[in-house]
């Protein structure tokens, strides 16, 4: 009986690792990012709604991640003199550096090509948003029905947030592969305790009788 009731609690837990492997997706989108110092902050407002003031650096990037906790953050300088540099101060105007970061061959979706990434500084007036100031240096921005941003310089071509599973992601240089094909060394460990318990409570039973 004892024996019984360990071999099903190893097939549960191999069972519990295995679904959740095959579950494991992610989403192809551009996610929005403010600088904050040294570091990108995932943005807590949507580019419509956010309000950059001047001197504010931006950033955009396509990838396919799970959650913002595991977003892919833009790539390159962003540093607001650098970016606009070549754009003097202008009264009743604001300058909004913006990096945009399209991303790895390796997101891209089927048959696209991501552009390099590129910075822009965007002048636009004070109370624009951040949507307004891509849209005057980035166009064609495309949106879906529900205002979600789908495509900046008119990349992607098509797509608009898609589930992407994980058999379809390929590891990346940037991104750490937490999940090798076999079960995570927690769950092996589990296991193993496990056996062991079950090992000794087996010889109890025995030397018992």
């Amino acid at each position: 009986m004892i024996r019984r009731a360990v071999l099903l609690l190893l097939a549960s837990l191999l069972l519990c690792a295995g679904a959740g492997q095959a579950q494991a997706a992610g989403y192809r989108y551009w996610s929005f990012w403010d600088r904050d110092g040294d570091r990108w902050v995932y943005a807590t407002q949507g580019p419509s709604t956010a309000r950059p003031s001047d001197g504010d650096v931006q950033g955009f990037r396509f990838a396919v991640s799970e959650d913002s906790g595991d977003a892919a953050r833009p790539r390159g300088e962003a540093d607001f003199k650098t970016i606009c540099a070549k754009t003097p101060s202008q009264d009743g105007k604001k300058r909004v550096a913006l990096l945009l970061d399209f991303g790895t061959t390796t997101d891209a979706p089927s048959g696209e090509t991501p552009p390099a990434p590129r910075t822009a500084c965007a002048q636009v007036s004070p109370d624009a948003t951040t949507a307004e100031a891509l849209a005057a240096v980035a166009k064609p921005l495309r949106y879906d029905t529900n205002a979600l941003l789908c495509a900046i310089s008119g990349y992607p071509e098509k797509g608009c947030g898609e589930q992407v599973t994980e058999q379809h992601q390929k590891p990346t240089a940037e991104k750490k592969n937490t999940s090798e094909d076999g079960p995570s060394l927690g769950l092996v460990a589990g296991i193993a305790v496990v056996a062991v318990l079950g090992a000794a409570a087996i010889w109890q039973v025995r030397r018992r009788a």
